[in-house]
């Protein structure tokens, strides 16, 4: 038995023609070009109203504008030179999405930083003109940033927020206008820990539970007070989204039937009677995603916060790709964040583990897997392994494994590839619970870019980054304390996770899987 067989081949074959077929078709067709043509006018005529309509908004609606043009470019020069008859094949797309990515996510941060600064400054504006013009004599309120008609917080209720404040915690000297709630600028005093937790009780006995305090720093590194109302908080899941939730872990258990029918090189729902050969198989990798998930879930439970349920990622090629779960609640610090994402790829991975470990100490002549030597080349950790266990077997052309040690490599690259350090997949988490959310930001932006030129030699990455920029992008909301960094015991495990994410992704050199003897 083998990972493929020859009707996989033949599909394959049959793809590529049709391919060819569909694309001599579209050449040839001049009113394909035509539509295309007529498409690419009516987006740009879209573009055009847009840049009118953003004018008057100044430097902002330019912005917001170009940023709207970013993310349209890559279709429009596809298909602008698809009607002049000029075909970009997939290198040149992948170009294209990556530095468009690139440009979106930098005019995005700077669209941001030029909100802010036009809230300060309109609100530094309608202080000098009150100064100019005071309302009465015996005015006894003292000036503050902005005034409490302009913030969405009631006046009532801002005035009892700055009373939390005092010169043993927080000295506050300014006050900014931020979504629902606002921004107070100040003078840390004291302990981060021990400052957020008096102003959070204090806040409490004032406003009840109305409202919600984040300790963080802002764009010059500087602690601020955010207070923003609990309606804001994290959200249960619908139930439409609900729903989902469970159909996509029923098409998971639906693709890792399939992928059992793969590796024993059979269509499984060609064959459905061939139900218990690949029972096992699916078994194996549900068992390394639940162990994820309920890794996470049983941190998650010391810590009282909520998750949410599970948006597992089916397919067909190795079940799936691990699942996306958001929190329900609010996270009282970094180390919280940090200790419930790790949680996940160290019980899932440890599962893999022991299934790539076993499987290795298992293998021998009539094991059921009959695997090429270039099986072990895939990856630095599961070929250095395989050495060290399996000795001088791997240095035939044909190695015959335990069925194990496919499963625990799928469960490894499961884990793997949820721990890159990109916007809320663990990896992501785990960077910005160490490192703070600019670096964080930052690893997700190289990551893409990463992934971008990976995908010239794996379709898989491609995929990956799509991903991340459609949905994970942007980094975890930021904990009620993000001052308070973990410890360095902490920031150790991470390294270390890093680490084996990348050597179970890396791939071995021909010249080093030489040297470590494994194959001919």
């Amino acid at each position: 038995m083998g990972l493929a067989n020859e009707n996989s081949l033949g599909y394959e074959k049959s793809y590529i023609v049709d391919l060819v077929v569909f694309h001599a078709i579209v050449r040839s067709s001049l009113g394909v070009e035509m539509i295309t043509a007529l498409a690419v006018l009516v987006a740009l005529g879209i573009l055009a109203v847009g840049f009118n309509r953003a004018r008057p908004y100044g430097k902002l609606g330019i912005l917001a504008w170009f940023q709207s043009v970013v993310l349209m470019s890559p279709w429009i020069i596809f298909f602008g030179l698809f009607s002049a008859g000029i075909y970009l094949n997939l290198a040149g797309m992948l170009l294209l999405f990556v530095i468009s990515t690139g440009i979106y996510i930098w005019i995005g941060r700077k669209l941001r930083a030029e909100g802010q600064e036009f809230l300060a400054q309109r609100a530094a504006a309608k202080v000098a003109i009150e100064s100019a013009f005071p309302k009465s004599d015996d005015a006894t309120e003292a000036p503050v940033m902005i005034p409490p008609e302009s913030l969405s917080i009631p006046n009532e209720d801002l005035q009892a927020i700055k009373s939390i404040f005092g010169i043993d915690t927080y000295f506050l000297t300014e006050t900014i206008s931020y979504q629902d709630g606002a921004i107070f600028k100040g003078n840390l005093r004291g302990d981060p820990d021990s400052t957020h937790a008096k102003l959070t009780e204090n806040l409490k006995a004032q406003v009840g539970d109305r409202y919600r305090l984040f300790l963080i720093e802002n764009q010059e590194e500087k602690p601020v007070v955010v207070v923003l109302p609990s309606k804001n908080d994290p959200k249960p899941l619908t139930l439409t989204q609900t729903l989902l939730s469970i159909v996509l872990f029923l098409a998971t258990i639906a693709a890792s039937l399939e992928t059992g029918g793969i590796l024993l090189g059979f269509d499984f729902y060609g064959s459905p009677e061939r139900y218990a050969e690949v029972l096992p198989f699916s078994i194996g990798i549900l068992a390394v995603l639940l162990a994820h998930e309920f890794g996470h879930w049983i941190v998650a439970k010391r810590y009282q916060i909520k998750l949410n349920l599970p948006f597992f990622i089916p397919t067909w090629q190795i079940g799936s790709f691990g699942a996306i779960t958001k929190f329900a609640s609010l996270l009282p610090n970094r180390s919280t964040l940090f200790d419930i994402s790790v949680a996940g790829p160290l019980a899932g991975g440890a599962v893999a583990f022991g299934m790539l470990i076993a499987g290795l100490l298992m293998s021998h002549e009539g094991s059921g897997f009959k695997v090429p030597t270039q099986f072990f080349e895939g990856s630095i950790l599961v070929g250095t392994l395989a050495r060290v266990i399996m000795g001088a077997e791997i240095q035939r052309s044909i190695v015959e494994v335990s069925p194990l040690v496919v499963l625990g490599w799928i469960g490894l690259v499961v884990t793997a590839i949820n721990v890159m350090p990109a916007g809320q997949l663990d990896g992501g988490r785990i960077v910005q619970a160490i490192y703070g959310r600019k670096i964080a930001a930052r690893a997700t932006v190289a990551t893409i870019i990463i992934l971008g030129l990976a995908s010239f030699v794996n379709p898989l990455a491609l995929y990956w980054a799509i991903v991340i920029v459609v949905l994970q992008r942007t980094p975890e909301r930021p904990s009620l304390n993000e001052l308070t960094e973990p410890d360095d015991a902490r920031a150790g495990i991470a390294l270390v996770v890093l680490f084996l994410m990348l050597m179970i992704l890396l791939p071995l050199t021909p010249s080093l899987a030489g040297r470590l003897g494994i194959g001919g």
